[in-house]
């Protein structure tokens, strides 16, 4: 079995070992057992749970490629159970914080052990495919575009999911306490960070021929405003105004969703992006990558800083 699919396999083991001790926990401490399962009686847990979740992780673990699907496809369920559970009756929210983490780590040691690698190819497919923009004379549509995806992305990503995990944080009873400047700090990151994300989707809508998001991209790399110091502006300003955002809220739930989001987008989704370029821009995209960093702005003077000034680029 490959590499990759023998660390699938080790994950298996290790959640095997990790449920293994957590229902040990379970009916040893009556604190772990209301933390994690609320008023749930264990034992008609355990029934289900034990052979679908530990016995069939430690088979998964052992090569049983249909183990593995079905302690994935029983997690996953757990999951979405508990966590309607957690917020009708206001319990069990650190069991719906460990089954989520649980549900990620099989999915992903799910697709090691079938695949091979994890398939983040599929990401960029259907509507999200890389697509060129239809070329236009007049800016002016793209401008329109951007702005109209800027609306849509922010008020998703930024404000409908930021106030529901908000929401549930509380509900679940994991809020913690953050200092009073916690609030004031937000607003003024925010205000920063958004203005870097319009500054950067402006730059990229009226020189670009195209717009930031992927099924209609700019027909020309830029290399102007932001630009110039940064390859991702508009993913740096994206991921800093979640963190933002979970400050202003105070939810430690928003923040960690920003910080999963950076993780998705630098691990995922910028590999792709930046082979779509390399194989539409060629060596002059090689060269934009190779003096302008992606998260640390590389400014005029230092020493990555070559050949990024002289054409206009897409990061």
């Amino acid at each position: 079995m490959p590499q990759s699919g023998q660390w699938g396999r080790a994950y298996f083991a290790v959640q095997a070992v990790a449920g293994c001790l957590w229902w040990i926990a379970v009916f040893l401490d009556p604190a772990v057992r209301r933390a994690t399962l609320g008023g749930l009686d264990p034992f008609l847990v355990a029934v289900f749970d034990i052979p679908l979740f530990v016995l069939a992780s430690a088979a998964a673990a052992r090569g049983v490629r249909s183990a593995a699907v079905a302690g994935t496809v029983w997690t996953t369920i757990v999951t979405v159970a508990l966590a309607v559970y957690a917020t009708v009756s206001a319990q069990a929210g650190l069991g719906v914080l460990a089954m989520g983490a649980a549900t990620a780590g099989s999915v992903t040691g799910l697709c090691l052990v079938l695949f091979g690698r994890i398939p983040t190819a599929w990401i960029v497919r259907g509507p999200f495919a890389f697509r060129p923009a239809r070329k236009r004379t007049n800016a002016g549509a793209h401008v329109a575009a951007t702005f109209g995806q800027i609306v849509v992305f922010w008020g998703f990503f930024l404000g409908l999911v930021p106030a529901c995990l908000a929401v549930l944080e509380q509900r679940w009873g994991l809020g913690l306490d953050f200092p009073a400047v916690a609030v004031p700090a937000g607003v003024a990151i925010l205000i920063l960070a958004s203005a870097l994300g319009i500054w950067s989707a402006a730059v990229m809508s009226t020189l670009g021929d195209g717009t930031p998001l992927p099924s209609v991209m700019a027909n020309r790399l830029v290399v102007a405003g932001p630009y110039r110091w940064i390859r991702n502006p508009m993913a740096v300003a994206g991921i800093v105004q979640g963190a933002a955002v979970g400050l202003i809220l105070q939810s430690w739930l928003v923040v960690g969703y920003a910080v999963l989001g950076s993780l998705v987008w630098n691990y995922a989704v910028r590999p792709l992006e930046e082979a779509d370029l390399s194989k539409r821009f060629g060596q002059e995209f090689q060269r934009y990558h190779e003096t302008v960093r992606c998260w640390i702005p590389t400014f005029p003077g230092s020493r990555r800083t070559g050949t990024a000034n002289q054409r206009p680029v897409r990061g």
